[in-house]
């Protein structure tokens, strides 16, 4: 866990100098060139499948850095690398599964660092999209509830783990602004489980990250 926290920021930082040095000349996706990169932040409203809590309610932050490929007329393929808050968020106080308590606060809070490889389209006015997989290594995470009557302090949480890493497909579009600048609208979703045990009052076994991203990405000249 440590070493993916000291080498994530490494990595986005050697992304960006193989962007500056190798796309030196003025470009906003005007030119005819092999590479191009930027970088993009922005919001993701994610939620967990199968933690009983439905609805888009946790936000976080997402952005990093990102290199294009021409690979054919109209056509890049793309690598970025990120960070990506992930999780879930209870809107509401809800009853539990066996009805044992209620759930008047809960919250899964995910920090991932993301790999996302993908194919895009590019139209006339520049504006591209694309479809492709993201691979995700887990950070850290967190399990928070506050129940009536207050949960058992003798049920450990923690002993119900997320796995390591996070597998999805992606759909993203990007709409040119001008002047370098796109604005970014993205859904991702699990292909696997990112946990198969749950503590059973708060949800089923299995449950899927879930999410749409909305950002600013900016190419360099």
């Amino acid at each position: 866990m440590l070493k993916i926290r000291k080498l994530t920021p490494l990595m986005v930082v050697l992304m960006i100098g193989l962007v500056n040095k190798g796309f030196g000349q003025s470009y906003y996706i005007e030119n005819d060139r092999t590479f191009y990169g930027g970088l993009s932040a922005g919001a993701a409203f994610t939620q967990v499948d199968g933690d009983n809590f439905a609805g888009y309610h946790k936000i976080g932050f997402t952005g990093g850095g990102i290199v294009y490929a021409q690979v054919a007329n109209k056509l890049a393929a793309s690598i970025e690398i990120l960070f990506t808050q992930k999780g879930s968020k209870a809107n509401k106080p809800q009853i539990s599964n066996n009805r044992t308590y209620m759930i008047q606060k809960y919250g899964i809070e995910l920090n991932y660092a993301e790999v996302p490889i993908m194919l895009n389209y590019f139209d006339k006015r520049k504006s591209h999209f694309g479809g492709g997989i993201s691979y995700s290594q887990l950070i850290n995470y967190k399990e928070t509830v506050t129940t009536n009557p207050t949960f058992p302090s003798t049920i450990d949480l923690t002993q119900y783990e997320f796995k390591k890493y996070d597998l999805n497909f992606v759909l993203s579009g990007n709409l040119h602004l001008g002047a370098g600048f796109f604005l970014n609208a993205r859904f991702q979703y699990s292909l696997l489980p990112v946990r198969t045990n749950i503590y059973r009052e708060f949800g089923r076994a299995e449950q899927y990250n879930n999410m749409w991203v909305l950002r600013v990405m900016y190419l360099f000249k």
